[in-house]
């Protein structure tokens, strides 16, 4: 039985499955990763880019920030892959319970996802500091310098810097899903980014399924291991079950 076919199977088996995922999975959507060769922390910036996604350095160099985060990390006209794709037929089907997903590009939802527990936030949202009120991702992409509400205040988009914590609501529905899930199938994440990577350590089951093009932390105790392109993986899978 190929890979494929294990996978199909489970989906079959299952009513309670959880996607955990990282930036692999939008890599077929041509929005680059961050640590593979060709990725952001690899390129030659002024400041490395954990320094410039930080918390401090948006506080102290503010206009910087909103200058690198325009010309890295906002990616408008990207569309949903396979994989985002095949996890919205899972959760169609009333297989897949929940995407855990450590994106910020809010591409499962293009898709239809519908139960998505973004852990480091989205670009889509930005959110007055001063008055709270709501602005889409146009306004930082057509604003320049540092983007103001009409009350003064900065415009700061509701993603999860550096030296920020994760938000505890999504934190708690994550946990919730991960330990009633049946299969839990982690994509496109080197496992290597915490603390969104020890929340694996909530699934106790013993279906544990990893799609990744290199090794993680996980692997030795994983049901499955698959090393393809997460994106023909899930759909050949969804199309099997």
């Amino acid at each position: 039985m190929t890979h494929i076919e294990k996978l199909s199977e489970m989906f079959r088996n299952s009513d309670n499955i959880v996607f955990f995922g990282g930036a692999g999975v939008s890599t077929e959507s041509n929005i680059p990763d961050f640590r593979s060769t060709d990725g952001l922390y690899n390129q030659q910036f002024r400041y490395p880019p954990e320094t410039m996604l930080s918390h401090s350095f948006y506080a102290s160099h503010t206009e910087e920030f909103y200058d690198f985060y325009r010309k890295k990390m906002l990616f408008p006209d990207a569309q949903p892959n396979k994989a985002h794709l095949a996890l919205a037929r899972l959760e169609q089907m009333g297989k897949l319970k929940a995407v855990i997903t450590q994106n910020i590009d809010g591409l499962h939802q293009k898709a239809g996802s519908k139960r998505v527990y973004e852990l480091h936030g989205s670009v889509l949202r930005n959110y007055c500091t001063r008055c709270h009120k709501f602005f889409p991702l146009e306004f930082i992409i057509e604003s320049s310098g540092v983007p103001k509400c009409q009350c003064g205040g900065i415009v700061k988009p509701d993603v999860v810097l550096y030296e920020e914590g994760l938000d505890s609501g999504t934190i708690t529905s994550s946990v919730k899903a991960l330990e009633a899930a049946d299969v839990v199938i982690v994509g496109g994440t080197s496992l290597a980014v915490y603390p969104a990577a020890g929340l694996l350590d909530y699934y106790i089951g013993d279906k544990l399924v990893l799609i990744n093009r290199d090794a993680t932390p996980a692997d030795s105790r994983a049901a499955l291991v698959i090393r393809d392109k997460i994106g023909e993986v899930l759909w050949a899978a969804v199309e099997g079950c």
